[in-house]
């Protein structure tokens, strides 16, 4: 499966945060939280260089609870300011301008020293399509300030926020970067859904899924469709076609509509909180 695209609207998005980048002192990245590593585009830390930075492990609801812990507590070791957030029901927001005010303490502090009072801080707002990064700005202003959907890439152009009068969020378009070296990369951000389904083959990328349950979450696909998961993973799937009724005229397995449902019912968290890669130790 090829992963290797990169529309231009992304290129144009880049250069916009380039700019924009200079006009802010915070940059809060966000990544989905089941695929920590694989998710964070390594063009925002040359981008955000020199800036204050915290990385929100966002959509934590849908994440294994251990590996959430293990990976915020990775990234704090290597020195970035890092939490779980559910952005959606607002659970962890709370704890996002306390760790701005943390962040940018020695900018406020220099504001100070100047006379400078009250100056509102200017954070952006940064990740790849998908992390939700539009409702994490509504949950943390507490208002629909930015527009918001289910589908990659839904943000269009600049949008600032203010959260009060001392804080102001930049809202910045979704990016993927030119080419995912790491084939696993790319397959691990379809799976969550950062990559549109209009250009994958579902199939295989299902295939690929199940394949990884088997080792990492063993019980699931038993337990969800009642199906045995032995032989290849293309049978298995064959399986869940048949246990959901998902067939063809005359009976033959629809696997294509199985795939479909079963990367639904693992985005949405039907198939319970897992997390695609383990933190290093």
């Amino acid at each position: 499966m090829d992963y290797q695209w990169y529309p231009g609207h992304m290129t144009r998005a880049r250069r916009q945060m380039q700019e924009d980048v200079r006009l802010v002192d915070l940059v809060i990245e966000l990544t989905d939280a089941r695929a920590p590593l694989s998710g964070r585009n390594p063009d925002i830390d040359s981008l955000a260089a020199g800036k204050s930075r915290i990385l929100v492990l966002n959509k934590s609801d849908l994440a294994d609870p251990e590996r959430n812990k293990e990976w915020t507590a990775y990234f704090r070791k290597n020195g970035l300011v890092a939490c779980e957030v559910n952005a959606r029901s607002g659970n962890g927001i709370r704890q996002i301008r306390p760790m701005i005010a943390e962040a940018c303490r020695e900018k406020i502090e220099r504001d100070r020293s100047r006379g400078i009072v009250n100056r509102p801080l200017r954070a952006m707002i940064a990740g790849i399509p998908n992390v939700g990064k539009s409702t994490f700005i509504n949950s943390f202003a507490g208002k629909a300030s930015a527009k918001t959907g289910n589908k990659p890439g839904v943000t269009r152009g600049r949008q600032w926020i203010s959260v009060e009068r001392t804080l102001q969020l930049l809202d910045t378009p979704g990016i993927l970067w030119p080419r995912f070296d790491d084939r696993q990369v790319g397959i691990r951000l379809a799976e969550i859904g950062c990559i549109r389904d209009e250009i994958l083959d579902t199939q295989e990328l299902a295939c690929e899924l199940i394949g990884w349950m088997r080792t990492d979450y063993p019980r699931v696909l038993p337990e969800r469709y009642g199906i045995s998961q032995e032989g290849t993973a293309f049978e298995v799937l064959g399986r869940i076609a048949e246990a959901r009724k998902c067939l063809k005229a005359g009976g033959e397995p629809d696997c294509g509509k199985a795939a479909a449902l079963i990367l639904d019912e693992f985005r949405s968290g039907r198939l319970g909180r897992m997390t695609l890669e383990k933190a290093p130790d």
